[in-house]
């Protein structure tokens, strides 16, 4: 089999069977592809099926000399292992490759979160008497009120929003559907964009159940949140490194450090592994430690 048509079947299995998202998908092909180019520039003539273990680690070998980190490392060898997964389910090869090959260690870093005084300050300086501002009002509202990826938020449904319940129904990671709650403030900010800006804006076809558009009528895109948030952080003069996953991670942050139930924030997180969740409890105990050592007499 050639690379071109097992990248092609790959891609379709990964859509088709696995049901993944199409950024899943994308990032899955793409690191095969990378493979391929590998060893076209090596001029190693192997065919899908006849990579082996000793060219993987040349590969993986190449990565870190091109200054690739340990986390972008494991993402890479995730998706080979899918793509060698794959080839043996299509009886292409009889052993995996990548069997005996281990993802570099990680380490488990604490994610960015802001404050709730640095929350009240971001949202304080948006400029409430434009449209765009009352939507980034929502956006900011919903992202930190719910815990949404921006993903989530960009396809998030005006008919999976239960207003009157307090919930929304969320499409996450794998096409798994959830549903979240979502706060009264964050629902008063969506209704005031629903009804002041979005209910006046030209709908284009296929839009018309998206909950947040651009001015253009269409989808909002992911670029789109970022960018207006990155802009906002500099006018808040917030020093921070600031994206629509750190108002996820505060959301987490916050409710833990609350005392909120472990597998309830995994819930409302999306988590499909407890593990991930449990990062945000590092965070509640290194306040903690702040709190003992500022405050208690005998540290």
């Amino acid at each position: 089999m050639t690379w071109p048509q097992a990248l092609r079947q790959f891609q379709g299995y990964l859509q088709l069977e696995k049901s993944l998202s199409p950024n899943s998908v994308e990032a899955y092909v793409r690191d095969a592809t990378k493979l391929h180019q590998f060893l076209v520039g090596e001029g190693v003539p192997a065919r899908p099926e006849q990579v082996t273990t000793r060219l993987l680690r040349d590969f993986l070998n190449t990565l870190t000399g091109l200054g690739l980190g340990a986390t972008s490392q494991a993402r890479t060898l995730s998706g080979l292992k899918a793509f060698f997964s794959f080839m043996i389910m299509e009886d292409l090869i009889r052993l995996d490759p990548t069997d005996t090959l281990e993802a570099p260690k990680t380490g488990r870093h604490l994610p960015d979160a802001l404050s709730y005084p640095e929350i009240e300050t971001l949202l304080g300086a948006i400029d409430l008497s434009t449209d765009e501002g009352l939507r980034t009002r929502a956006v900011l509202e919903v992202l930190y009120s719910s815990g949404l990826r921006v993903s989530e938020l960009c396809e998030l449904k005006l008919s999976n929003i239960a207003a009157e319940q307090g919930f929304m129904k969320v499409l996450g990671k794998g096409n798994k559907e959830r549903l979240v709650p979502v706060g009264r403030e964050a629902l008063k900010q969506l209704n005031f964009y629903l009804r002041g800006v979005r209910g006046h804006l030209d709908i284009k076809p296929g839009a018309e159940d998206h909950a947040f558009l651009s001015q253009r009528g269409r989808p909002l895109s992911r670029i789109t949140v970022f960018t207006t948030l990155k802009k906002l952080a500099e006018q808040a003069g917030l020093r921070k490194t600031i994206s629509p996953h750190t108002l996820r991670h505060s959301f987490a942050t916050h409710l833990i450090e609350g005392g909120a139930d472990l597998r309830a924030v995994q819930e409302m997180l999306g988590h499909a592994s407890i593990t991930t969740t449990e990062i945000y409890t590092h965070l509640d105990r290194d306040y903690l430690r702040q709190v003992i050592t500022e405050f208690h007499p005998r540290s």
